[in-house]
């Protein structure tokens, strides 16, 4: 309920409704604080190679087991809307990048618990943002000094990259496997794009030489039963079909194919029709009419002597029969998206009438076509293509459950990679990048005037949260290790400041044992844009939160 003073003599006047609840002012900031705090401490425990894994029940009682922070905060029902707006750092952060969906969220919480002694000590918020905001100028140019730049056709580095990602996942153990599939999945569907040399300045972010659409073109099958060990990446496709004919072949070396998205039997009018016949004789011409135009679109393609055919429509029993005469094998009712990867694979053109096939739209780049039984489904295995754009990642494993984890961190690993084809820079991982970016910031603090000071200053405590939770959950001693840490990377900055040039520290702890490693001699590395977005986030979205002094609950609910 809020009121207002009337005019003297009068009582307070309702301005808002009696049942909205409002928090203002500190009060406001400091529930958003706490809300973001609980937000981080449920992911916490997820960052590292050694973390552990989180169970949720959905509403519909299924269950998921899982330590991507992003699946996390997906199924977690969040009322407070601070913590709803956190939980949409992390979903922003896998779509643009793909990982560090933990390292976000964590971040971005330290920064509002660090923000709260400021904010009980009058510090403005405004005067805080522009601290924060001028702390992330300068981590971003730390970053930029850290990053080294790598060749995406090194397969040895590629693959400690990718390591990096999926060494704090469920799958760790078929870690190799994994990475190899990471790796020649997105190699495979990445091209090189034909674009204008304006595009390709370096001046426009979106100017990628490279063109990789995992979503599209590298899809992920996964069949329950076999071992993780079973999974490969095919150099082509599959998909869940059987052939429309029983004696049709089952397998073709070097097959001719041809994709349509027409359905190979009679149209049937778009509208209602009916025909009135007075003669019996009509009504066998009719009938020879359908099946003469089945035969016709038949002989049109039988003319390019295909091996298989591929519709997305129907095949009806007549088209089948005479497909089957031509030795032709035939497939129906395909996905489009499945289509477009067979396309993209084979090389072939997908053709939406049967008088327009060319004979440049026929497939030829496809090595082997074979059906395969899996469990008690076909599958129909288009393989060994010479250079296809479009892979099927097959998943095999004991549980769906199994599967599903494996499937995310499978995603995780080919977003990394994509990140280096688009941006081939790496920073150190094991909490050396937050180490230094910490530690520049200290030092660059006390130059900071005024009361700015402190904020900026903030975001450089705010950063050894990820070295500190590392060394949390291996469960060694958390002050002795990140004292040595900030020990090492101060006394390196010092020998910066002493020799002029600038050389990385790369010190950082071992997630497995927690001892302090230097990263290049471990081999953990991570993709630039994956750290740079990870701290962007988190600290614009911590300036965000704290410029709310205003939460208004219970307003209009819409007429019913």
């Amino acid at each position: 309920m809020q009121a207002m003073q009337g005019p003297p003599g009068y009582g307070p006047v309702m301005v808002l409704n009696q049942k909205t609840q409002r928090q203002t002012g500190r009060q406001a900031q400091l529930s958003n604080i706490s809300a973001a705090r609980a937000v981080a401490d449920i992911i916490r425990t997820t960052l590292g190679p050694r973390s552990m894994l989180k169970m949720l029940l959905d509403p519909m009682g299924g269950i998921v087991i899982t330590n991507d922070g992003n699946c996390i905060l997906r199924e977690v029902d969040v009322s407070h809307p601070t913590a709803k707006s956190m939980i949409e750092l992390s979903r922003a952060q896998d779509e643009e990048v793909g990982d560090g969906t933990t390292s976000v969220i964590i971040l971005a919480g330290e920064m509002l618990i660090l923000s709260e002694p400021l904010i009980h000590d009058n510090l403005h918020p405004t005067v805080i943002v522009q601290g924060y905001n001028r702390a992330l100028q300068e981590a971003l140019e730390i970053c930029e000094r850290m990053a080294l730049k790598v060749d995406i056709h090194d397969k040895e580095r590629m693959m400690k990259l990718v390591q990096s990602s999926i060494g704090t996942k469920f799958s760790s153990r078929w870690n190799d496997k994994m990475v190899e599939m990471a790796l020649q999945a997105v190699i495979t569907v990445a091209r090189p794009k034909g674009t204008s040399p304006e595009d390709t300045s370096s001046s426009n972010p979106y100017s990628h030489k490279m063109e990789v659409d995992i979503k599209r073109y590298a899809k992920v099958e996964k069949i329950p039963g076999g071992e993780i060990s079973d999974s490969t990446v095919l150099r082509g496709v599959m998909f869940n079909k059987d052939t429309t004919h029983s004696k049709m072949r089952r397998r073709i070396e070097n097959p001719r194919i041809l994709l349509l998205d027409c359905p190979l039997e009679y149209k049937k009018g778009e509208s209602q029709t009916n025909v009135e016949i007075t003669n019996t004789d009509d009504w066998n011409t009719l009938l020879r009419m359908e099946e003469e135009y089945v035969e016709n679109m038949c002989m049109e393609i039988i003319a390019f002597q295909p091996d298989i055919v591929i519709t997305e429509k129907g095949v009806s029993d007549l088209a089948q029969h005479y497909l089957a005469k031509a030795n032709i094998t035939a497939f129906r009712r395909l996905r489009k998206t499945d289509n477009n990867r067979v396309a993209r694979a084979t090389g072939a053109t997908i053709v939406s009438r049967t008088d327009e096939i060319q004979e440049s739209d026929i497939g030829t780049g496809c090595g082997l076509f074979e059906m395969k039984k899996i469990g008690d489904e076909w599958f129909c295995f288009l393989d060994e293509c010479e250079d296809p754009k479009a892979c099927t990642i097959v998943l095999r494993g004991g549980s769906k459950d199994v599967l599903n984890e494996i499937e995310r961190n499978l995603h995780d690993a080919m977003e990394v990679v994509r990140n280096v084809v688009y941006d081939p820079k790496l920073l150190p991982g094991g909490g050396a990048t937050e180490m230094a970016v910490s530690m520049g910031l200290r030092r660059a603090g006390m130059k900071v005037e005024g009361v700015q000071q402190r904020p900026f200053l903030a975001v450089g405590e705010a950063m050894e949260v990820i070295p500190r939770t590392l060394a949390q959950n291996c469960g060694v001693s958390v002050i002795r290790t990140v004292t040595q840490l900030r020990a090492k990377h101060a006394s390196a900055c010092d020998e910066v400041e002493k020799s002029g040039e600038f050389k990385a520290c790369n010190w950082g702890i071992n997630g497995i044992t927690g001892d302090l490693v230097d990263m290049e001699e471990l081999g953990i590395w991570e993709p630039f844009s994956v750290k740079v977005q990870t701290i962007k986030t988190a600290i614009e979205s911590a300036c965000m939160i704290l410029r709310i002094d205003d939460i208004v609950s219970g307003s209009k609910k819409s007429a019913k």
